[in-house]
């Protein structure tokens, strides 16, 4: 008896070592792949000459109060001297309602913005209706096409610039180039960290899209 119960212990202990070791090396790739997402997040160079397109997608972020919040306003304002600077002809806008409180959608917010920063109407094209980074390119490759605008850029933060080019090469995008830029009220180990966890739900996402788990409106 004593040596049936002794053998059940050391079998206990096995399996409590085996599930220990798995966990622990569960963690390790756990550490292993956000340090890569980390790497990717970091890997926009943001000091490459931005080229002529015909159009500028801007990827929508919160109002505040209907306004722009800081972060937002940062990507309108960069958009702003790319149409000065001619660099581009059109804006598209893209982003729908927050349910924050706004009652403008973002492609509203950012229009009535550029507006006051004399951007013509006609200059601009919205987007009311995406609720993800993913969306917003969706949709705005079809408001390109429809207009016969073909090479694009795509502005936003550089923390952001990575995943949304991954999306964009998801969507065939045919001629789409990154124009982003450093943050300078943006959090960076708080926007950084979200990003990580973003990056990864793509990756995920991406997988069950490619498989038809989720529809081509996703999410």
């Amino acid at each position: 008896m004593k040596s049936i119960v002794q053998t059940r212990s050391k079998s206990r202990k096995r399996r409590g070592l085996l599930l220990f070791r798995i966990c622990i090396g569960l963690c390790l790739v756990g550490l292993l792949y956000c340090g890569y997402l980390l790497w990717l997040i970091n890997s926009y160079d943001d000091s490459a000459p931005i080229e002529k397109a015909d159009a500028a997608i801007v990827l929508g972020a919160s109002l505040w109060s209907d306004k722009p919040s800081p972060a937002l306003k940062e990507r309108l304002d960069f958009a702003y001297k790319l149409y000065k600077e001619g660099k581009v002809k059109q804006l598209i806008l893209s982003g729908g309602l927050d349910h924050n409180g706004s009652k403008l959608t973002e492609a509203e917010g950012m229009r009535v913005y550029l507006l006051e920063k004399g951007i013509p109407a006609d200059k601009m094209l919205l987007d009311n209706a995406a609720r993800s980074t993913y969306e917003n390119l969706l949709n705005s490759k079809v408001i390109a096409a429809d207009h016969q605008l073909k090479k694009l850029l795509i502005v936003t933060h550089d923390y952001h610039a990575p995943r949304a080019m991954e999306i964009a090469r998801y969507l065939d995008y045919q001629n789409a180039e990154a124009a982003a830029f450093h943050s300078e009220v943006l959090n960076p180990f708080k926007n950084q960290s979200r990003e990580v966890l973003a990056f990864a739900k793509w990756k995920v996402d991406a997988v069950l899209l490619h498989f038809g788990y989720r529809s081509p409106d996703y999410p």
